[in-house]
């Protein structure tokens, strides 16, 4: 679907006649003279904010004249307002008071910063980046009063429309996202980044990823939707970019410490050191996890470990050093069928089954500033990871775990290492500042896997053991060499005070290789060979192509603009999971590479500082979608396959409202806080088109055709709360409801008597409801709270693997209390 009539509408507005506009330059100091870093400058009716460099300097670009209100924050500073009226650039000179007569408090401080900045989308052009016209939401983790040592993502993330979380019970060490039809596993159909760089296994070849940041270490969460792709990458999902916390510029040693104790005892440890020394900054944690989990056999324990140094070489270039350790160990109590579920969600009959991960990154970034209109991005970054699963799996989940065999045992190493440019220039056209962005990045991966026989004992014994077990059924070895070289660049083209165009391109090469063997044996009924051989299978899949897209701002009035995109996705298949021998489902051999388009069309703003909002309509078109369905066999049986299931169609519409009542009620109260805000994703789908799966001794397809819905979507996917305060006291109160949903193409019903799979079914509705609470008082603050209120029984997946197969059961009623120290 990649249609040639993209080019012809960018090169038109190429062509286009452009009008000029004004520059608001200026700087920020305190009283002293002194330069203040990242002071945050808001242009109020243009809803436009920037936030200083280290020289103090700000500036916003193409503003037409009229009149404006100024807002200037910065921690430990009073609030700076100024009204500006003015019909050509203009230079402002700011200096800010320091907070004597006023003692307040930092909960108070945050409180007046999110009056101001409720909710954010990114800027048009940020760094060497550029957002107009694209969907995009960003998290700003000091504003959540919720349970963040745990990393629960349904309030992490409570303000992002229509997304689809799993939910694990293992305090966050994965998350599980998606949206729009987009399978949550490992967040695979996002670009996952920290800080701008990869952090999954591989990009391309197994885009999923065994690492999240804890979100007590994070300033930020940038979401972009599948707009992102000409940027980010090729995905369907779009980005998601953690941002870490910033170095302290004021201090040169700022300590923080967190530790939480929770149900199922849950107990985390959260240690930050922070500060600036002349040009040196640092920003470093330590994060130490462990609980019993709510089932039995579910034990975790985690640590973490980043740092982060830069060095402000001059004025105009910083470098930047980042590394990253993260290894896990987790128990896995399996998956139940529907029955089993019912009778008792916390049971488990998997004794032996463990998951461990080892995850290593590495980044050197240089930023540098060619001119007031040119910046320059330079980040190299590597992994070295691995992730192992071990245990007795079977598509029969009822089936009790065969203690004296063998337990299967996956190894997977993944080493990776990329490149990424980046160029952004303002240049004057016909009397019109435009941004021109341009990049490349290069990624070169050389993973492996293996599959085999481990111990038949009940530890973590990561050990292959083929010379005890030879005749083990499901074996193979793999290397995964794969490369990737993209070329990408967007303009942005003011054609008139109110009407922006952003068109794009993204050029892609793409190699992935399979190299290696798998074995194919046959035993008899006493378990003895009657065949055992070794089957090559080399593929090696060579690729390139063109992505394009097209995005458009329209402001109607100040601080409401309308806004759309339409940009092309394409999702290589993954050989990784193609090799692995399942015995929960089998791989169509026909089975390729994913490609579609997203839009978005919306209308977003904010009226005066009591409501913010963000409505739009979407849709993705996915063609060759790769999925599940169940195929009869030619023994009157039924094997599942995954293979690419046909073209899908999905559509809806997604709102966001935040009603500041504090502000419509009180106008500029500084001891009371109360926000209402709505979250709600309505979403319909179908399949179009659908493919006739082959393999060999099944043929006939059950019941897969045209109209079927699509996995992962409910069709009501609302999250709505109530944020208070008063003083130092904050609380929170997200409820949270997803309607039915299927899990695969076939749109297989719930079957309560199945007391032998629990893969296929729907995921029934839930609802649930969170409440948080903290209290701040001087440098301490402590933070409790309840998730899943009433108590309520449900589950968000069918694992056909690990850490199933089966249903996952979600946590019952749950408690933490976190207990912070800050100096």
């Amino acid at each position: 679907m990649r249609s040639k009539g993209y080019s012809s509408i960018i090169m038109i507005f190429f062509s286009l006649v452009l009008y000029g506009q004004n520059v608001i330059n200026g700087t920020v100091t305190n009283d002293k003279g002194e330069p203040i870093a990242d002071a945050e400058v808001y242009l109020k009716e243009l809803q436009r904010l920037e936030y200083t460099e280290e020289d103090g300097t700000f500036g916003f670009s193409e503003v037409s004249g009229g009149k404006y209100t100024l807002i200037v924050f910065a921690f430990e500073y009073d609030v700076y307002e100024e009204a500006l009226t003015f019909d050509k650039s203009l230079t402002v000179n700011i200096q800010l008071k320091p907070l004597r007569t006023e003692k307040l408090t930092e909960v108070v401080l945050t409180q007046r910063r999110n009056r101001l900045f409720a909710l954010q989308q990114l800027k048009k052009v940020e760094g060497t980046a550029i957002y107009a016209g694209k969907k995009s939401e960003v998290v700003l983790l000091e504003g959540i009063t919720g349970n963040l040592a745990a990393n629960n993502a349904r309030q992490v993330y409570g303000q992002v429309v229509g997304l689809n979380i799993y939910d694990n019970g293992d305090a966050g060490l994965q998350l599980n996202i998606g949206g729009r039809g987009l399978d949550p596993n490992r967040t695979a159909n996002f670009n996952t980044r920290q800080n701008g760089y990869d952090i999954s296994a591989d990009v391309l070849g197994y885009p999923e990823s065994y690492y999240t940041p804890p979100a007590e270490a994070l300033e930020e969460i940038q979401v972009v939707r599948g707009a992102a792709s000409l940027q980010y990458g090729t995905q369907f999902g779009g980005l998601i970019n953690f941002k870490f916390k910033k170095p302290n510029p004021n201090k040169k040693v700022e300590w923080t410490s967190r530790q939480t104790v929770g149900s199922f005892d849950l107990r985390t440890s959260f240690n930050s050191l922070s500060g600036t020394v002349g040009k040196l900054s640092y920003y470093t944690y330590f994060n130490y996890k462990e609980g019993e989990g709510f089932r039995p056999n579910s034990n975790f324990n985690s640590r973490n470990y980043f740092a982060h140094i830069g060095y402000q070489w001059s004025d105009r270039t910083k470098i930047s050093v980042e590394t990253t350790f993260l290894n896990y160990l987790a128990q896995q109590a399996g998956g139940l069928t529907d029955a089993q579920f019912i009778e008792d969600p916390t049971f488990s009959n998997r004794t032996r089954n463990w998951f461990d991960v080892d995850w290593k990154l590495f980044s050197v970034r240089l930023d540098h500033r060619f001119s007031s209109k040119t910046d320059f991005s330079f980040n190299v970054f590597g992994l070295d990871a691995s992730r192992k699963a071990l245990g007795f799996r079977t598509n029969r989940v009822s089936q009790p775990d065969v203690l004296e065999e063998p337990r299967e045992l996956l190894v997977d190493n993944f080493q990776n290492w990329g490149a990424e440019a980046r160029v952004l220039s303002r240049y004057t056209l016909w009397n019109k500042e435009s941004a021109l962005l341009l990049g490349a990045k290069f990624y070169n991966t050389d993973n492996d896997q293996r599959q085999g026989p481990g111990s038949n004992a009940s530890n973590a014994d990561f050990n292959f053991r083929d010379d005890e077990f030879p005749n083990y059924e499901r074996q193979s070895q793999f290397d995964f060499p794969n490369l990737n070289v993209a070329l990408f660049g967007e303009n942005v083209f003011n054609i008139t005070d109110k009407l922006s165009i952003t068109p794009g391109f993204r050029f892609e090469h793409i190699r992935t290789e399979s190299v290696g063997s798998y074995k194919n044996i046959a035993l008899d009924l006493a378990g003895n060979p009657l065949s055992n051989e070794e089957i090559e299978d080399n593929r090696i899949f060579d690729r390139s192509f063109v992505l394009l897209g097209l995005g458009a701002t329209y402001n109607i009035v100040p601080g409401m603009e309308v806004y759309g995109n339409v940009s092309q996705n394409y999702r290589s298949v993954t050989f990784s999971d193609i090799r692995v021998v399942n015995p929960s489902f089998q791989v169509d051999p026909n089975i390729t590479d994913e490609d579609g388009l997203t839009a978005d069309l919306g209308v977003r703003g904010r009226y005066k500082n009591t409501l913010s909002y963000d409505i739009s309509a979407f849709g993705l078109f996915y063609d060759n979608r790769l999925g599940e369905a169940l195929l009869a066999t030619d023994t009157n049986g039924t094997v599942r396959v995954r293979g690419n299931i046909g073209d899908a169609f999905i559509y809806g519409l997604e709102s966001f409202v935040d009603w500041n009542i504090t502000e419509t009620l009180w106008n500029q109260n500084e001891v009371y806080q109360l926000n209402l805000f709505s979250n709600l994703a309505l979403t319909r789908s179908e399949y179009v088109r659908v493919n006739p799966l082959t393999l060999a001794g099944a043929t006939q397809v059950l019941p897969l055709r045209e109209g079927n819905e699509v996995e992962f979507i409910p069709r009501v996917n609302l999250k709505t709360g109530l944020n208070f305060g008063y003083k130092n006291l904050l609380g929170s109160l997200q409820y949270t409801y997803l309607s039915t949903q299927f899990t695969d193409a076939t749109n297989a019903p719930q079957d309560v008597s199945d007391n032998q799979r629990g893969i296929e079914g729907t995921i029934p509705s839930y609802d649930i409801l969170d409440a948080s609470f903290s209290y701040t008082y001087k440098k301490w603050r402590l933070e409790a709270g309840i998730n899943n209120v009433l108590n309520n029984t449900y589950f968000t997946r069918r694992a056909t693997g690990y850490p199933g197969p089966g249903i996952i059961p979600s946590e019952p009623r749950t408690f933490y209390t976190t207990l912070q120290f800050k100096i």
